[in-house]
């Protein structure tokens, strides 16, 4: 893994400038030699992963979510509550997956933010008092102790409580609505209002104009914080919205702690099972009850040399649009497990020495991308009649990348071209491989070949290895990068 061929050089540079410690000459005894390589060893190398990390982050386009999420406290309906009437809160609201932004006019040109609206102006569209930790009836506030009502909302459009932006990095721990300082965040999936209902209830003023985005173009426009912000708010608000009946037995379901748990509508105390047995959801853990995250491998392929990158186009992509290769993740597979039978699969290459580099989350809708490089023999034969979700797959040298990210359209997607991405998406299961359609003769104006922008892990991965700024990544030269590139 990257991260083992990282902690070699940054281990041989440290200890070359470090003082030496004393060390005994009498002869190793068996049981100090266990405990040296059993125990002391093994905290040297942890404590110098985590110092690299410290100083080279990772983090892309979508991660380095700074809230505090306060998940012992989502099932506090008394707590949730309290803070949404917190004047300083703020909530961010998606319709079918698209956000609400606010497009402002200033004399830099238009801009794009998301759009934090105070709860004020949203009530009377979010339903009746109490919001969460809703009993049998309207008004009705549940005892804390019934367990599956625990900040239940099954009345009123769903809405989520994210965390809360603090002014200090000092995550705290506070016990009561008051307590807590600086900025709480809700996501509301307004779906289901009525756009002259919810528009009339925001105000903005004269020099902005609220709309509800296509999301991955709005979003690349935004900070890196309401980024990340999204990011947590639409997979949420995507988990909550698309399970709407119980996986176990087929019963509507209804949000609790806050929005980060489903709960079975056979299970409430009021419910009238005569006859049916009990829903398997009311014991045990069940992961179908929790927000899930889907894993998905995205690699990196290089020649042995280093200097050549393996990159294809999915069918269904835009046009001269090519990428790294991916997949999701299946049951029994390590990250390794999975990049060898994806690249296998998709381009007939079969790959080694894979090396972890970093994640990003993926909102598309709930995603972990697993960002890897791996090394392959280039003159294997590339086929793509396997799994057929490829349209090509190829060779590129780091002069024609390099060509391309120095073009101005050569990481560019257009805002159209996004419905492509989508439509790959609900086409298989394996279209995280970003790809597509390449024009037999670009125009002259044109790059003959388009990548994925940094905003994506993809684009980081190409660009970086392009720009040889991954650490430990081996050179045509034999060299290898810096320690000290960005990760």
């Amino acid at each position: 893994m990257l991260c083992q061929v990282l902690l070699g050089v940054e281990i041989t540079q440290r200890l070359s400038h470090a003082p030496l410690p004393r060390i005994s000459t009498r002869p190793s005894s068996p049981r100090s030699t266990k405990l040296l390589a059993n125990t002391i060893i093994p905290l040297l190398l942890l404590a110098a992963i985590l110092d690299i990390n410290d100083q080279h982050p990772s983090v892309h386009f979508y991660g380095g979510n700074s809230l505090n999420r306060l998940s012992w406290l989502r099932s506090n309906s008394r707590f949730v509550s309290g803070l949404f009437a917190n004047p300083t809160t703020r909530c961010v609201i998606f319709r079918n997956g698209d956000p609400l932004v606010v497009a402002h006019s200033q004399n830099g040109g238009p801009s794009i933010t998301l759009a934090k609206v105070p709860p004020g102006e949203l009530r009377t569209v979010l339903g009746e008092e109490p919001l969460f930790g809703q009993g049998q009836h309207p008004g009705e506030i549940a005892a804390e102790d019934i367990k599956v009502l625990q900040s239940a909302r099954w009345r009123g459009p769903n809405l989520v409580f994210l965390g809360v932006e603090e002014p200090s990095a000092e995550l705290s721990t506070p016990k009561h609505p008051e307590d807590v300082r600086g900025t709480p965040y809700f996501a509301l999936d307004a779906t289901d209002i009525s756009t002259d209902d919810l528009f009339g209830v925001l105000s903005v003023s004269e020099s902005q104009r609220l709309e509800f985005a296509e999301p991955r173009s709005a979003t690349a426009k935004l900070s890196s914080f309401d980024a990340s912000l999204f990011a947590l708010a639409r997979t949420m608000i995507d988990w909550v919205g698309r399970r709407k009946f119980c996986t176990a037995c087929g019963s509507r379901t209804y949000p609790l702690w806050a929005g980060w748990k489903l709960s079975c509508t056979s299970v409430l105390p009021w419910a009238e099972n005569q006859g049916k047995p009990p829903c398997p959801s009311s014991s045990g853990l069940n992961n179908y009850m929790h927000p899930r995250t889907d894993a998905v491998v995205i690699t990196a392929v290089l020649d042995e040399t280093g200097d050549r990158i393996l990159l294809g186009r999915n069918k269904k992509f835009p046009s001269a649009f090519y990428s790294t290769l991916a997949g999701f993740l299946e049951p029994g597979e390590s990250f390794e497990d999975a990049v060898k039978r994806e690249i296998w699969e998709e381009s007939g290459v079969r790959v080694h020495a894979v090396r972890y580099h970093s994640g990003q989350p993926w909102p598309y809708p709930a995603n972990l991308m697993i960002g890897c490089y791996a090394s392959a023999d280039s003159s294997q034969t590339i086929r793509t009649d396997l799994d057929n979700e490829l349209e090509d797959a190829k060779w590129f040298t780091r002069e024609e990348v390099l060509a391309v990210l120095a073009h101005p359209d050569g990481t560019n997607i257009r805002r159209r071209e996004y419905k492509n991405f989508d439509e790959a998406q609900d086409h298989s299961a394996k279209s995280a491989t970003a790809a597509g359609s390449i024009d037999p003769q670009p125009l002259n104006d044109q790059p003959p070949f388009r990548v994925p922008p940094r905003s994506a892990i993809a684009g980081v991965l190409i660009s970086q290895w392009a720009k040889g700024e991954v650490p430990g990544l081996s050179l045509n030269n034999g060299s290898t990068t810096s320690p000290k590139g960005k990760i």
